[in-house]
């Protein structure tokens, strides 16, 4: 992409009352614009990050046997009522409108009741089972006080998959392979290392649950993790019975502040019950459904990435969701620059290229803050050197590269 053809651009000033570290950046990078407390529109940058993560998680949810569906954002009240849970005194997050014919509905701020209903029309058979289907979609919530910037909206992105089980033991063998596939999707993103699989309530739903979370200064939990065996007690939990349950010691726990990237929860009949989304067995005779659900917020995800890779010039992008892998800039319009960018393109290397006409200050800064891995600079001086300048972001000294090792040495 040619620079040039961005409508965005970037700000030397963070914007007035957003004091979010998160929001603050990617706003001044062109990456969000905000449209109001919690609510952010992503714009071509941050959507090429956000469909990034995406990717990988969709990859990873299709591994354990996920399948994907696109669930719908209207809720009609019926269904929620057979749970209880369109009552405003159990669950006062909800956006509710009406239809012209004053029918209420609801926006979805989450999908177990609706997918368990749906699932009567394609379960009746122990065959049929199991399932697991997930979405990525943007969710609703009704947020007293919208705070953390893009970490903690109105309106948000995410990803949840609800599991249909026959029973405990069947749900059990999915809910591990989950783990598994939840602390792929971090070390490939790149917050593996600050990730704890977190034993936490389980709110609405169960007694106990998992949380992943992100040991972060800015997170809003406390979690007491074990650094050595990865694992940690959310604060809200923490017991003699569970540390004895997370094989954990006190003495060895350390208390950290961290945000929640996702969690699973084992749901059982709390709605298959209500709505009546049952199976009959080998013997005919009639079970209901064990349901488990497993969300991650990836526009979250996109802040929590930005909390913890930057510096004083701006944002340091880990190349698995950097927006581009190269950032090439032309200081003073030349030939070269032009080639390079075409052969790179050819050679399918993900490239924004700058090729506005301003100074060498003003593009240098703008490539801080956008973060992407690797600047590959050409001018005269590194023309006159034999190629062109070649520097990482995390990095603060760059080589001179040959035009023909250049594809080899960002790869």
């Amino acid at each position: 992409m040619r620079q040039s053809q961005l409508f965005t651009k970037t700000q030397k000033n963070a914007p007035k009352g957003e004091i979010s570290l998160n929001a603050q950046l990617l706003i001044r990078g062109g990456f969000i614009h905000k449209e109001m407390a919690g609510v952010y529109t992503i714009l071509p940058l941050g959507l090429r990050i956000i469909n990034k993560i995406a990717d990988i998680i969709r990859s990873e949810m299709n591994q354990t046997g996920g399948v994907e569906i696109q669930s719908a954002a209207l809720q009609k009240k019926e269904t929620w009522e057979k749970t209880g849970r369109w009552n405003d005194d159990v669950v006062d997050n909800w956006f509710k409108t009406k239809l012209k014919n004053d029918a209420e509905l609801g926006l979805a701020f989450t999908h177990e009741e609706p997918l368990a209903n749906m699932m009567k029309g394609f379960v009746s058979s122990y065959k049929d089972l199991p399932i697991y289907v997930y979405d990525i979609r943007s969710v609703f919530r009704n947020e007293v006080r919208a705070k953390s910037g893009i970490m903690r909206g109105r309106e948000f992105f995410w990803k949840a998959l609800y599991s249909f089980s026959k029973n405990e033991a069947e749900h059990n063998e999915y809910y591990e392979k989950a783990k598994t596939a939840y602390k792929n999707i971090f070390d490939r993103i790149g917050l593996g290392k600050e990730t704890y699989l977190t034993f936490a309530s389980g709110g609405s739903f169960s007694k106990y649950s998992h949380e992943f979370q992100t040991v972060c200064e800015a997170g809003e939990d406390i979690i007491y993790a074990d650094e050595e065996k990865k694992v940690a007690v959310n604060k809200e939990v923490y017991t003699d019975d569970v540390l004895k349950n997370i094989g954990l010691s006190k003495e060895k726990l350390v208390e950290k502040k961290a945000i929640e990237v996702g969690n699973i929860f084992s749901l059982g009949h709390k709605f298959s019950e209500p709505l009546d989304l049952k199976y009959k067995d080998e013997k005919g005779m009639d079970q209901f459904v064990f349901m488990g659900c497993y969300g991650i917020g990836i526009s979250r995800l996109m802040g929590t990435i930005v909390e913890l890779n930057n510096d004083e010039k701006g944002i340091v992008w880990p190349e698995s969701v950097a927006p581009f892998r190269v950032h090439l800039i032309s200081l003073g319009k030349n030939d070269e620059a032009e080639k390079i960018y075409d052969n790179l393109q050819k050679n399918n290397v993900e490239i924004l290229y700058d090729d506005r006409d301003a100074s060498a200050g003003e593009k240098f800064a703008d490539a801080d803050l956008l973060g992407i891995p690797w600047r590959v600079v050409v001018s005269e001086k590194s023309l006159a050197s034999g190629g062109v300048e070649v520097k990482k972001r995390s990095e603060e000294k760059g080589e001179i590269v040959k035009f023909e090792e250049l594809i080899g040495k960002i790869r």
